[in-house]
């Protein structure tokens, strides 16, 4: 399937308020991406990365879950991470975090932390962690390289989009990008992908999330393409007409939210598309909505890189630049 026109026009049916959550203690947003809904349907759960854009050398909890009038509730996960990236809360309403970065020699406060997993309980008891912490993978075993998102199917398997470094210039055969599998325990059951754009191959696993249908729907940022796969890694198709995906968050009926924090910003990886959530179904790949991706006190560099839906329909945009933001979006 070549390049699509870039779609931009569809209709916007949504009003957004910008800034929606107020951080307590004068705290200031940082980048976020990982966004997800709690199994009532009504609280947010949110990365800030410390109020800047690592949390190497803080102690401030980086996963906050949120009411719906924007108040943070709840603040977990201080001292553990580098980079939270990707959140997931399972069925059972524990908190799963990829810790997308490694150490840096130049920075003693990056030791023994990054390249993992974490599964937590709503109150930050680590319950699992996958992957060593410090130590990066190569993409052969269970050690984990760069980590970008995380999601769990009905039967408590998990699988974790691996390798971030795949869409960077300089990327080859041999960089870490794969779909990861583990049984409930944290056991390694099998990989999948490589770093490549044929059919099943992976330039940065970017998102994760599974339809109704039992598909891992996987947000192949660097290829510009959502690809689906069965559960065991059989590759079924792919979509490009919801431009390059950074986050996904997939409703019961199976549509699709997918946020684009990059195109518009690098004309350069998607010429044409803008940044902003493109709603649509899984059934036919076709993008019913746009919700505009700009934020009006960043208007120069806003972006949504996670998104998520609650249970009365408001979308909810995690924006990774311009000094952070999360915005709410509901139904004119």
């Amino acid at each position: 399937m070549g390049q699509l026109e870039p779609i931009n026009n569809r209709p916007n049916p949504y009003s957004t308020i910008d800034n929606w959550v107020e951080l307590p203690n004068n705290r200031n947003w940082g980048s976020t991406a990982g966004v997800d809904i709690d199994p009532d349907g009504r609280h947010l759960w949110a990365i800030d990365r410390c109020g800047g854009n690592s949390c190497a050398g803080s102690n401030l909890d980086p996963i906050l879950k949120i009411d719906p009038n924007g108040n943070v509730v709840t603040a977990i996960g201080g001292g553990l991470m580098l980079f939270p990236h990707g959140l997931h809360v399972d069925r059972d309403g524990n908190i799963w975090v990829t810790d997308g970065q490694g150490p840096d020699a130049e920075n003693p406060a990056t030791a023994g932390k990054g390249h993992v997993v974490y599964k937590l309980s709503p109150e930050g008891e680590i319950l699992l962690i996958l992957g060593q912490p410090g130590i990066a993978g190569d993409g052969t075993d269970a050690l984990l390289e760069t980590p970008c998102d995380v999601v769990t199917d009905a039967d408590g398997n998990i699988y974790v989009g691996d390798g971030h470094g795949g869409q960077n210039a300089g990327a080859a055969e041999g960089t870490v990008a794969r779909i990861v599998k583990f049984d409930r325990d944290g056991n390694l059951i099998k990989y999948w992908g490589g770093w490549g754009s044929d059919a099943g191959q992976l330039k940065t696993p970017h998102a994760l999330d599974i339809d109704s249908r039992n598909r891992l729907i996987v947000g192949d940022r660097g290829n510009n393409r959502l690809q689906i796969f069965d559960l065991t890694g059989n590759y079924i198709g792919e979509f490009k007409s919801f431009s390059r995906p950074s986050g996904i968050y997939i409703t019961d009926d199976d549509m699709i939210y997918v946020a684009d924090s990059e195109s518009e910003f690098d004309n350069e990886r998607n010429p044409g598309w803008h940044a902003g959530i493109r709603v649509g179904s899984l059934l036919d790949g076709i993008v019913d909505y746009f919700i505009d991706g700009t934020v009006t006190a960043y208007p120069e560099g806003s972006n949504p890189e996670g998104v998520a839906v609650d249970a009365a329909g408001n979308v909810f945009g995690a924006v990774v630049s311009g000094g952070g933001a999360m915005v709410k979006s509901s139904r004119r």
